[in-house]
């Protein structure tokens, strides 16, 4: 069984079991992309790759979602509500036009070489790649070595402290911007985003 089988029986309502808050956890996510490093506009192409059910297309209405996940009971669920989803391995896809932004969340292990990924991504992405990392998991800097590489010479990062299992906690999105506090707090817990592009693509 691969990695990305294991939620093949749980594609019926996966956005909805996989958060205590979905609404208030995707919202803060879309806020973060849109916002993040340059800009998104009414009517850029982001394109989400190990997208699950495609439930973050709901939450960003302004952009043209497509998403992207190797699982068909996940991209036969998305369909099923109306998302554009493609079946594709994100380490193999290319899609068919440029996009104005590619965002990968709580997928960066699927990478099987996260700088060849990367490179892959930065061909065919126009403004920015927003992604969360983990970082008692990743250090920023290897990761940041890996985005130079492919391109991405420029990058902007934000804590995001909103529980994904738990409902959100009153005065945590406040500490997100407190500094010392914040990198203090993600040494034990949350996550990074990430927004990475080119001085030449960017502004």
């Amino acid at each position: 069984m691969t990695s990305w089988e294991k939620y093949a029986g749980k594609a019926h309502d996966w956005t909805d079991a996989a958060y205590a808050d979905a609404a208030t956890y995707l919202t803060r996510r879309a806020e973060v992309v849109r916002t993040l490093g340059p800009a998104l506009q009414t009517g850029d192409v982001v394109l989400d790759l190990a997208c699950g059910d495609g439930g973050f297309a709901d939450f960003l209405p302004e952009q043209r979602y497509v998403g992207v996940d190797a699982s068909a009971e996940m991209v036969a669920a998305g369909r099923g509500r109306g998302r554009d989803v493609v079946q594709a391995d994100l380490n193999e896809y290319t899609p068919p036009q440029p996009v104005e932004a590619t965002t990968i969340f709580r997928a960066l292990y699927y990478a099987a070489d996260r700088r060849m990924l990367l490179t892959r991504i930065a061909g065919y992405t126009t403004r920015k790649l927003v992604f969360d990392l983990n970082p008692r998991q990743y250090r920023l800097a290897d990761v940041r070595a890996d985005l130079e590489s492919a391109g991405f010479d420029r990058l902007a990062t934000r804590p995001f402290f909103v529980p994904q299992t738990r409902a959100p906690m009153r005065g945590l999105q406040l500490l997100e911007r407190s500094g010392p506090l914040a990198s203090a707090i993600l040494r034990f817990r949350f996550t990074l985003i990430c927004s990475a592009w080119s001085a030449g693509t960017g502004t």
